[in-house]
Order: C-alpha cells, then structure tokens, then sequence
C-alpha cells in the first residue's frame, strides 16, 4: 500500500527522521493559509500522487507570498499530472503539500528495501541524490552502497556509520546522516514495510540534514497488524478494478492487454500470461481467483474482467484443485448473464468435477469456447481478442 508523501513524511518523523515543516491543503485557499502558518518566506507547493518525477513535471513549485501560493495549487488541484511513473493518463491532484523552503546544499539519496536475493533487509545509500536512483543503478551500479541488515536487531550503528563515510561525508555531517538511516531501519521494520526511501536527503547551509522528499510502501499482507496505517490509504490513487478487487479477497493487477485473464493459483496466472503472449496476444490483467473461490468470488471476479473497456476476450484457464470446477462455471454463468457477455470468451477447465463443470458452461446458452489445453486455450484466445477488436 503507498501513501502520500506528506503522510510518509509524518510517519518517518516519529522515529526520529529530520523533516521540514509543512502543511497539507485541499484548496488554494488552504494553501494560501498554509504558507503563513510557515512563516512566508520561500516555500514549495507540491503536488500529492502515487508517482515520483513531480517536479520535471512541474508537480512541484517555490513560492514566495500566499498569492503565489494559492495560485501554484490552483494550477494542480483537479487536473491530471503527467510523469514518467504515471503513464500518458497521469495522475488527477487532489492535494498539495506546502512545505518550508530549505537552503540546500547537498542531495544524497538513502532507502531501505527487501534484497530477495540476500532474503534479508538492505540499507542503501548514494552520494547522487535528487534523481532517478533506478536510472543510478542503471549506469552505475557501484556507486549505491548497501548495508544488509538484521529484520531483528535493525541497520546497526557502525553500518550507518560506513554508509554514511562512504558518501563521502565527515564530522557532524556524517553523524546526522548515519542517525537519519538508523532512523529509516527502524520504521521499515516496525511498520512492517516494503520500501522506505528519502530521496533527496538533503543537507542544509546550516548543516542540517532533513528529509526534502519521502517514499513509503506497506507490505500489504501486514497491514492488520497496523489498523492505524491502513487508514492512510488514498482508493482515488488506486486503479477502481484492483480496488474492487481487494474487497472480494482477490489478487488482481491492472495491465496493458487486450485479453482478460481469470485462472486460479499465482504459477498458473503467470504460465497462462506467457502462453498468450507467446501466441501473439497481450493479457489485460492479472487475477487469481485463488483455491478457496466461492460462486460469488468467482462472479465478482468475472464482473471485474469485463468491467475493463479494453477487454476484448477473456480466457478463463482453471485447474481444479480446492476450487471445484463446477462451483467455477456457475459464477462464470452467474456474472456472464448478469452483466451481458460481449466478448468472446474461452474456457479451459481441468480437476475437481471438470465433467460437471464443462456440463454447466455447454448447458449455459452463452458463446462459449471451450479449449482441451493451456496452449490450445491461449491461441483461441489470442484469435478472439483479433476478432473482438475489430
């Protein structure tokens, strides 16, 4: 689950992280108040989405009276903010976050992210922050220090402490950088989350340290253990399908595609997506119904599927295990008439009650293709989508 900047901001503030002061606003007018409550002077407007690269896209503005203020918010608020993470649609602002101007005299980028790879926890740090850091890892992967760290006892003092030297900074400098980092670990691990990045980590004129920009992801399947951060959840930054998704327990992820995917078990979805996109086709979504579907789970799904407009056939590919086949295509029945089928739609069906199941979807009336194997299965699906296409 993502949040917004100014909410990460708060949140890694309690575990010690240098902010600078700051101010949420929905309206110009808020904005406008926000920026005397900070005292005037400079300060940025920025705009709030669940997207970096704001400010090459002019989602972030210094200002320098309230008028400017209020002004910069009313250029963003409601209208959609394009960046190189939100796609050609972008991104509509509902919120800004004014925040106090910072004499910056440094950018350092500092994260803390899961190395599969280690199976373990990683602090990481780069003297070259402000920027894209995939682009850093990209070109130069040797200048991201990492620190692998304990998810028990947290990134330890001397491991800040090289992270820190290794940037190149000393004294006091160093010091407020390596505590900054401590501080990091520790909200990572205690709340449970996937990503915690400050980039950038800037320091000051006057020798501050302070975080100008946060990024936090929670690990969803932790988030019952964290009731107050699952209410910092923004469902108008999330796409309406995977949200409606959530509701009904469903693993559902938007793509690009023209064929829309139901299958059961995360193994088979991904075999199934391979399978189409070797014939040719591109899947619309990812969804797993999962091994304990019901008829209702099942139809939601189903509704979620042909809910997406660029859906132009659908590819049901299921192998019964704890999920029965029949139980299967009575939700495809089920949501198919209710909602009206107007793709094509092909069906692979094996396991648990197959004959059943395959008895119910030829007995339904509907225009279904039925299909004997996965490769079979994506092939007619990939055809279907030509043919619901045109």
């Amino acid at each position: 689950m993502k949040i917004h900047e100014y909410q990460a901001k708060e949140l890694l503030a309690r575990y010690g992280v240098p902010i600078a002061k700051g101010k949420v606003a929905f309206k110009p007018a808020e904005a406008a108040a926000a920026y005397e409550s900070l005292g005037g002077g400079v300060c940025a407007v920025k705009a709030q989405i669940h997207a970096g690269g704001r400010g090459k896209a002019g989602g972030v503005r210094l200002v320098r009276s309230s008028a400017e203020a209020a002004a910069a918010a009313e250029g963003m608020l409601g209208k959609p903010l394009v960046t190189v993470q939100t796609g050609p649609g972008g991104r509509v602002v509902r919120r800004v976050y004014v925040e106090k101007g910072s004499a910056i005299a440094r950018e350092l980028y500092v994260g803390v992210a899961l190395d599969r790879r280690l199976a373990a926890p990683v602090a990481m740090a780069c003297a070259e922050g402000g920027v894209e850091i995939e682009e850093i890892a990209a070109r130069s992967p040797e200048k991201i220090l990492k620190e692998a760290m304990s998810p028990t006892a947290g990134l330890r003092a001397f491991q800040a402490r090289s992270l820190s030297f290794g940037m190149g900074l000393a004294g006091k400098e160093a010091g407020k950088v390596a505590a900054l980092l401590e501080a990091l670990a520790r909200a990572y691990l205690d709340l449970d989350l996937s990503i915690a990045e400050v980039n950038p980590l800037v320091l000051t004129k006057e020798g501050e340290a302070l975080a100008l920009d946060a990024k936090v992801v929670f690990d969803g399947n932790a988030l019952y253990r964290h009731p107050e951060a699952a209410k910092l959840r923004d469902l108008d930054e999330e796409d309406a399908r995977e949200v409606e998704a959530s509701r009904h327990d469903l693993s559902y992820v938007a793509l690009d595609g023209t064929i829309g995917c139901m299958v059961n078990g995360a193994g088979l979805a991904m075999a199934t997506m391979d399978a189409l996109l070797l014939h040719g086709g591109k899947p619309a979504n990812f969804l797993d119904v999962g091994g304990g579907a019901t008829k209702e789970r099942v139809s939601a799904a189903f509704r979620i599927l042909l809910s997406d407009p660029k859906v132009a056939a659908v590819l049901v590919n299921i192998f019964g295990g704890i999920v029965k086949c029949d139980v299967l295509a009575e939700g495809v029945v089920a949501a198919a008439r209710e909602g009206g089928l107007k793709v094509p739609l092909v069906v692979r069906l094996e396991g648990t009650n197959v004959e059943r199941g395959r008895e119910i979807l030829a007995g339904s009336g509907l225009p279904i293709r039925p299909a004997s194997g996965m490769d079979e299965a994506a092939a007619l699906a990939c055809a279907a989508a030509g043919e619901g296409a045109r």
